[in-house]
């Protein structure tokens, strides 16, 4: 009998003779370090401020004047904390700092040997192949460690298509027998996909958690090295007062100019700014969702998530599930670090612009939902400013909008009025500028503070041989550093009305559904583009028309504003290309260290994903051609039938086929329809209910190879046909 999941053992009971019986605490020095970063970040905020305010007042106040000072105050004041990032990353790195987690102890020869780790990979309709040779590039690492036996893998399939449903199943079964991995690698798939990720995590921990002493939550993209595995779990091991340690995913493998644009920029700029941040966060840090490991027991005691008051899309579940899971084991005083000096995580990211907003439009409504979350009780004041920082991330496209609009207003009213500029002296006199001269030193000072972090990380380029050798040289990093920024440049504004967008919908009770991503690099069409960006064009047509109209010099200060929006449909579609992404890699821009010297598990990956494709095993495959192989073959459903019949170890399963409504003499019905009308005479959930069942499915393979081919629906005689034919 195939064994897809172990024996369970209950979280309920379990949990009534197991107890946490220490209580960590914070590293000490974290508040002077929170303090004097923070401080740095007002301090900057508060001279500029003042600058910015005396510019204003020296043509005469106003309400409009008042609430363009708010929004610089906002705006600049979250620049600068991006600053700071920068600048305390910088100095660590070139300094050193002893205070990060893999500094704290010696952990090199801790033993691992009493451990158990999970290493879970939640999926939803994902692209199956990829998934699974991602599991397996990071399951022959490591096994090259010595150290397989301490870990068990799973895969938590959350997946509604019937076709990668089977999928997912047969390569399953693949996986296991060519690795010999029977009672090591699990597949388990919820019969209902409550709570979505958090919840299809929750459901394992419920039923298999306390088995482990370790999870290690991977994306469905995710490949890790063996070795960081293992010092993953040494790191915890030697830190009992952790909850949870966040690795860095590098982004790998793009093939699009925008993945490699955004690859790059992730691989340079990333060590300093979280150099920075780790700085004053330390112990009190924040998780990702995704290649990080964690204690199974605190976080099954604490992180439990409730349902937020009120209705969607701010109430209800709670959508960016991780911020909120590493603020309640910081509230229990369980430590969170960063390992960002701990090498060997990867992950991929959108290869078009289209597809990367899409993504943030749910990661939009989850932050936003973190609005009541912040004012949970017993929370510590880092976990607010983690929460505050990623509400900000959505906010600051609408303020700066809103700051636009202010400035286009009070320069509109004055032209319209004819009310004349009359500049007054100002109360910082000390500058002795004129009014152009003002407002030029403000402009030069906020592009100083929001560029000095890239100058900076192309300094720490610099001064590295090592890692100047593995970008491709300086020069090259630099000419990809200038057209990186000439890129974002562009894309800003675009960033800005699609966040204007999604805060509005959302305000106004639209919710999101939370889809899979579409990871490929397939390019973006010139029409699905023109349908996607046609509202950004018009409104930067319609928006540097007036600019011009009214004022031809004040317009070309706009111009990198309007030509991001103008440009939106072609931008987007020749980004997305990878004919771009080849030819920019050609001429050496946007490479990354593990494009020149690609480390095993990538490259191992990369040749066996072009050996399948070559084979045909990534081609897309025809509607129910997956139920078609499900029914004929005998291999195929013994394997499916055999996944439902062990799924009873999982407690929860009886209910919730109770729920959905498999076991009913109606499913029977639904079976002998599917024979004799076809799968286009089934909705897709009346599927998924005949598939779910495990006595229906052996009847309709025995059936569908006894009755009479003229008794079978015609879809069923041509599937026949092809089953033979192969």
């Amino acid at each position: 009998m195939i064994t897809p999941v172990p024996e369970p053992v209950s979280a309920r009971e379990a949990g009534r003779s197991t107890s946490l019986t220490l209580t960590p605490v914070p590293p000490p020095g974290s508040g002077l370090r929170l303090f004097l970063f923070y401080s740095s970040a007002l301090l900057l905020t508060g001279l500029v401020s003042l600058i910015f305010m005396d510019l204003l007042w020296r043509t005469g106040w106003s309400t409009s004047r008042t609430i363009l000072l708010v929004l610089f105050i906002l705006l600049f004041f979250f620049t600068a904390i991006g600053c700071m990032h920068g600048v305390y990353g910088f100095v660590l790195r070139r300094l050193g700092d002893r205070r990060r987690i893999t500094q704290l102890v010696d952990y090199s020869a801790q033993s691992i040997e009493e451990t158990s780790t999970a290493i879970v990979f939640p999926i939803y309709n994902e692209d199956v192949v990829r998934v699974y040779e991602g599991l397996r590039v990071t399951y022959e690492s490591l096994e090259k460690t010595g150290q397989l036996e301490r870990f068990d893998f799973f895969i938590l399939s959350d997946t509604t298509n019937p076709d990668k449903w089977v999928e997912e199943e047969r390569r399953w079964y693949g996986l296991i027998r060519e690795l010999g991995a029977l009672g090591r690698i699990y597949y388990r798939r919820r019969v209902l996909n409550e709570g979505k990720k958090s919840g299809n995590i929750r459901d394992f921990l419920n039923t298999w958690g306390r088995r482990y002493r370790y999870f290690i939550a991977l994306d469905a993209d995710s490949v890790m090295r063996g070795q960081t595995v293992v010092d993953l779990v040494k790191l915890m091991e030697a830190n009992p007062g952790v909850g949870l340690i966040q690795t860095v995913p590098a982004l790998v493998n793009a093939e699009s100019f925008f993945g490699r644009i955004q690859q790059f920029s992730n691989r340079l700029y990333a060590p300093i700014f979280i150099a920075g941040l780790n700085y004053w966060a330390q112990g009190l840090g924040n998780y990702w969702g995704h290649n990080a490991i964690i204690r199974t027991e605190p976080f099954m005691h604490y992180c439990d998530l409730p349902q937020l008051p009120g209705r969607k899309p701010f109430g209800g579940q709670i959508l960016s599930h991780d911020f909120v899971e590493a603020a309640l084991l910081v509230k229990e005083n369980w430590q969170v670090w960063c390992a960002y000096d701990l090498e060997g995580s990867y992950e991929e990211a959108p290869q078009g612009l289209i597809e990367n907003a899409q993504r943030d439009r749910r990661w939009c409504q989850g932050n936003l939902q973190h609005g009541l979350v912040m004012f949970g009780r017993g929370l510590r004041g880092v976990s607010r400013l983690h929460l505050l920082q990623g509400i900000f991330g959505y906010l600051a496209g609408p303020l700066w909008f809103l700051f636009l609009i202010t400035f286009n207003w009070m320069w509109g009213f004055q032209k319209f009025t004819g009310l004349s500029d009359i500049t007054v002296q100002g109360f910082t006199p000390y500058l002795n500028l004129t009014g152009r001269e003002h407002a030029f030193l403000v402009f030069l000072i906020c592009m100083c503070v929001l560029f000095l972090p890239k100058v900076l990380a192309l300094v720490d380029i610099a001064l590295d041989r090592e890692r100047r050798r593995a970008f491709g040289g300086l020069g090259r990093t630099t000419a990809s550093t200038v057209a990186e920024t000439v890129f974002s440049t562009l894309h800003a504004p675009l960033q800005m009305l699609w966040h204007l967008r999604f805060v509005f919908t959302i305000l106004m009770g639209m919710g999101v559904s939370w889809g899979p991503q579409n990871r490929t690099a397939d390019g973006t069409s010139w029409s699905f583009a023109l349908r996607r960006h046609w509202g950004h064009t018009f409104t930067g047509l319609f928006w540097g028309g007036l600019i011009l109209w009214l004022d031809v010099s004040t317009f070309w200060w706009f111009v990198p504003v309007f030509a991001g929006m103008v440009l939106a449909i072609p931008l987007s579609v020749l980004t997305s290309r990878s004919s771009w992404g080849a030819r920019a890699r050609h001429l050496g821009l946007f490479l990354t260290p593990e494009e020149t010297s690609p480390p095993p598990e990538l490259d191992t990956l990369r040749v066996r994903m072009a050996s399948l494709a070559g084979a045909g095993e990534t081609a897309t495959r025809s509607p129910d051609s997956g139920l078609a192989e499900i029914v004929l073959d005998p291999y195929v459903n013994a394997i499916h039938v055999s996944l439902l019949r062990e799924s009873k170890f999982n407690p929860d399963h009886s209910e919730a086929l109770a729920r959905l409504g498999t076991g009913r003499p109606e499913v029977r019905a639904l079976g002998e329809k599917l024979l004799t009308e076809g799968p286009e005479a089934l909705k897709p959930q009346e599927k998924v209910l005949v598939m779910s069942d495990a006595d229906t499915m052996p009847w309709l393979h025995r059936q569908i190879w006894l009755r009479p081919g003229e008794t079978l629906a015609p879809w069923w005689q041509a599937a026949i046909r092809r089953y033979a034919a192969h």
